[in-house]
């Protein structure tokens, strides 16, 4: 039922002639249904500011003060927020026993490649002139989020700055060339996303002339040495399964720490349904164990 209703909703979004009204449009629609969802029980909510954007912290009861989870949004880098997310990350948080941080960072296409990976970036780095060490941080996102994640460890990388204990990627959207052979092989079974929409998404993210294979717009085609352990979930059924599977494959290939999991008969970001499926609520738990053992998170 869930995916029927979902996949109703998403395919009813017009997106044959995106312009930045519409977006803004449909920003609002997922912000209103948003306010149903309810956080995970005993994760309090604290807005705060971070680099001068908005953010929340969900804090679990008893989470140890000393370790954070940053949570990068989804929503293809055109939409979503703390309020979108807000149910989802509580229950990640509480499933790990660590308090989360979920910054809203700046949106295409007002703000385009690499405005949201400047903040994420930037956000990370507010966390360790806090004093967190860089063991006890990790890193999260969804779909276009666990791009965002992906291209702010390689931003960091690159600068020198040492990076997270732990990377968790749900979907993550990881190639805006829609090159994955899954774009073909499950364009009939995907009940979200017709292959099509990626590259609006890419002509919205991405300036004219902007490489679409560039490692940061797309982390599939990325040097991925020094990348810390790395948990994936994915659908089965969702066009952007080729990107978890060639970028955990590149990951293995390069004799680091990834383990993913292809999820049969689900679809993108299942996770986001948890209280409605059980497979959602299976897939947090798994989320959980494998932060609390990267994190050595006690329990709250």
């Amino acid at each position: 039922m869930v995916r029927g209703i979902t996949s109703r909703f998403v395919k009813g979004i017009d997106t044959s002639n995106v312009d930045l009204a519409k977006i803004m449009h449909v920003r609002g629609q997922l912000d209103k249904i948003s306010r149903y969802l309810k956080r995970a029980f005993g994760v309090a909510v604290e807005p705060t500011t971070v680099i001068g954007l908005y953010a929340e912290w969900l804090r679990p009861k008893a989470a140890p003060a000393s370790k954070v989870l940053l949570y990068l949004h989804g929503g293809a880098y055109l939409v979503g927020s703390c309020r979108t997310h807000r149910q989802l990350v509580s229950h990640i948080a509480r499933a790990a026993g660590l308090n989360a941080l979920v910054p809203e960072y700046r949106l295409a296409p007002e703000h385009r490649f690499p405005a949201a990976i400047e903040d994420a970036a930037a956000v990370y780095l507010s966390l360790l002139q806090d004093g967190y060490a860089p063991g006890n941080i990790a890193i999260a996102g969804d779909s276009a989020g666990g791009g965002l994640a992906v291209a702010t460890l390689l931003s960091l990388r690159h600068a020198g700055v040492p990076l997270p204990a732990a990377v968790v990627l749900l979907s993550p959207f990881l190639d805006v060339t829609a090159s994955g052979e899954s774009v073909k092989t499950r364009a009939g079974q995907d009940p979200w996303f017709d292959p099509s929409e990626v590259v609006l998404v890419a002509n919205n993210y991405c300036e004219p002339g902007v490489d679409l294979r560039h490692p940061l717009v797309s982390p599939v085609y990325a040097n991925v040495a020094g990348l810390p352990p790395t948990f994936i979930q994915v659908g089965d059924d969702e066009i952007l399964l080729s990107d978890s599977t060639r970028f955990a494959d590149k990951m293995k290939r390069a004799g680091l720490d990834v383990e993913i999991e292809i999820w049969p008969e689900m679809w993108h970001v299942f996770q986001l349904f948890i209280g409605k499926m059980p497979e959602s609520r299976r897939a947090i738990r798994k989320i959980g164990a494998f932060l609390r053992e990267r994190m050595k998170a006690v329990k709250p």
